[in-house]
């Protein structure tokens, strides 16, 4: 049976669901089916930390909605947000596409980070050290358009990423990550601009979702019942049930 993914996209861009689903499906080919879902509330494009905090709740609302007959989950905003909390109610494995690329970067030795919107940077610090690889991050250089922006007209961003990833590879990264669902692509055509490998965190990604996907399921401890107020029903049921909510592997997802 063809393996199912489901592609949570916590920011509220359907522009950028498209694009992020697009690049995957290229990848993935026909090893698997893609259901790309958009957050249903929260930031256009997450460039804050209330919008990270938003997007968790945004992506554990859909993994709750469109989890259903799904065999890995696969959380494609830079940054990972909500990550372990979609693990903690996910029955099968969830991948995120910042952890993803940061441990892809790690194996070469210490790496860098290019991504778009400034706030980033100490997030993204804080994000590599809960990952323990804070002593494999060479730098972090962002540019001033966000990631949504970069999406819009990647064109008149290319010179700024460009120069942040050979900043990058001066600081001592063998390999820099090119980071940001908004950003899908664009390592590709900045390869030939900069003297190290670059990693598109889209691509890193969806091959460690390939990969959780086709592995044998392993057995995790779920969490204790949880009753709220105020949340959508599915939501709330997931909560209260956290053993039964979702069914992985049964019907094919919509």
């Amino acid at each position: 049976m063809k393996k199912r993914i489901l592609l949570i996209n916590p920011n509220t861009s359907q522009a950028v669901t498209d694009l992020v689903a697009g690049h995957v499906r290229s990848q993935i080919g026909d090893r698997a089916e893609l259901r790309a879902v958009t957050g249903r509330f929260g930031a256009r494009y997450i460039a804050s930390r209330a919008a990270s905090v938003i997007a968790g709740h945004a992506a554990l609302d859909a993994l709750a909605e469109h989890g259903d007959g799904c065999d890995a989950v696969y959380l494609a905003c830079f940054g990972d947000p909500g990550l372990f909390a979609l693990r903690e109610l996910s029955p099968v494995p969830v991948i995120g596409m910042a952890e993803a690329a940061c441990r892809e970067a790690a194996a070469a030795g210490r790496f860098g980070i290019v991504t778009g919107g400034a706030a980033w940077e100490p997030m993204l610090r804080e994000f590599v050290g809960t990952l323990g690889l804070s002593n494999r991050l060479a730098a972090i250089r962002t540019v001033a358009p966000s990631g949504g922006a970069i999406a819009e007209d990647p064109d008149r961003a290319l010179s700024a990423l460009a120069q942040a990833c050979r900043d990058c590879h001066e600081a001592g990264a063998a390999k820099v990550i090119l980071g940001g669902a908004g950003l899908a692509g664009l390592a590709q055509r900045l390869t030939s601009q900069v003297p190290c490998p670059l990693i598109c965190s889209v691509e890193a990604g969806t091959r460690a979702v390939l990969a959780a996907a086709a592995a044998p399921p392993e057995p995790s401890a779920r969490p204790t019942p949880m009753e709220s107020i105020g949340l959508a029903p599915t939501l709330t049921r997931r909560l209260a049930a956290p053993d039964g909510a979702l069914l992985p592997h049964t019907d094919p997802m919509p």
